[in-house]
C-alpha cells in the first residue's frame, strides 16, 4: 500500500511539473497583445492617395489608434506600433462622419501577421465614384544593396491609369516597365546619386505624364516612389508623384 501511494504521489508531481513547464509555451504561442508589441519594433505607415476618400483614421483591435487624420497625399511617416491586435481597420475620420459623402463603417479591414523588426506601408487608393476604394500593402524591407548603391521601387497608385514606364535620368530599367494600376516593381539597384524620374505610358518615349525631379538616393538606402492622382487632370486631383525612404 505504501509503495502504491508513493507511486501515485510521484505521478501527480510529474504531471504538475509538466504543466508548469508547458504553460508558458502555450501562452507564447497565443495571439500577440498590447503588452509586448513594442518589443517587436514594428513600424507602420499609412499613405492616403485616394483622390475622393477624404481623411481617414486607423483602428487597431476596434480602437482608434492615431490621434490625427491621414489626409490625401500626405504620408504619415513611420510610427511604432504599440499594439498588433487585429483587426486593423481604416475608417473615415471621426470628425468627418457627419460630412457629405463620408463612408460609414469600415473602409478596409486587414488581418496581417506582422514580423518583428520590419516596416510596412499601407496605401489607400481608388475612387468612391465607382466603388473601387482599395489598398496596396507593402513590406518595406529587402536585402541590403551593393556598396555604393541604393534600391528603388515604384508603385502605380493612380486610379484609371494606363501602364507606366519609369525613366531615370534618361535610362529605362527593364524592372520599371509596364507598371499597371496597383502594381509595384521589385526593388531595383541604382548607383547612389541624384535622379530625375519621368513617367511615360508603356511603350512610348514622348508625352511625359509626370516628373519627380532631383531625387537623391543614398548609399545603402531603400526608397519607394509612387504615383497618385488622375492622369489628364489639371485640378487638385491632378497626377503627381511622391517618394518615401524605407531605410
Amino acid at each position: 500500500m505504501i509503495k502504491k501511494s508513493n507511486g501515485g504521489i510521484k505521478a501527480v508531481m510529474v504531471i504538475l511539473l509538466a504543466g508548469i513547464l508547458v504553460a508558458p509555451f502555450i501562452s507564447s504561442c497565443g495571439k500577440s497583445g498590447t503588452k509586448n508589441a513594442a518589443s517587436f519594433n514594428i513600424q507602420y505607415e499609412v499613405i492616403n492617395v485616394s483622390p475622393s476618400l477624404g481623411p481617414v483614421s486607423l483602428y487597431i483591435d476596434y480602437n482608434i489608434y492615431n490621434n490625427y487624420n491621414f489626409f490625401y497625399a500626405v504620408p504619415s511617416g513611420y510610427f511604432n506600433l504599440t499594439s498588433i491586435d487585429t483587426p486593423f481597420q481604416i475608417r473615415s475620420s471621426p470628425n468627418q462622419l457627419t460630412s457629405t459623402g463620408a463612408i460609414q463603417g469600415n473602409i478596409l479591414v486587414r488581418d496581417d501577421k506582422l514580423v518583428p523588426n520590419c516596416k510596412y506601408t499601407l496605401f489607400m487608393t481608388g475612387l468612391k465614384s465607382n466603388n473601387t476604394i482599395s489598398d496596396v500593402f507593402l513590406t518595406d524591407t529587402s536585402a541590403p544593396p551593393s556598396l555604393g548603391r541604393a534600391k528603388v521601387r515604384f508603385l502605380n497608385a493612380s486610379p484609371q491609369s494606363p501602364g507606366f514606364d519609369i525613366v531615370a535620368n534618361g535610362y529605362l530599367d527593364p524592372g520599371f516597365t509596364n507598371l499597371t494600376y496597383q502594381k509595384v516593381s521589385k526593388y531595383i539597384e541604382m548607383p547612389a546619386g541624384t535622379y530625375n524620374f519621368q513617367v511615360f505610358q508603356t511603350g512610348t518615349s514622348t508625352g511625359v505624364i509626370g516628373t519627380l525631379p532631383n531625387v537623391t538616393v543614398q548609399d545603402g538606402h531603400l526608397y519607394t516612389l509612387y504615383s497618385y492622382g488622375l492622369v489628364g487632370h489639371t485640378d487638385s486631383l491632378a497626377f503627381a508623384m511622391g517618394a518615401i525612404t524605407n531605410k
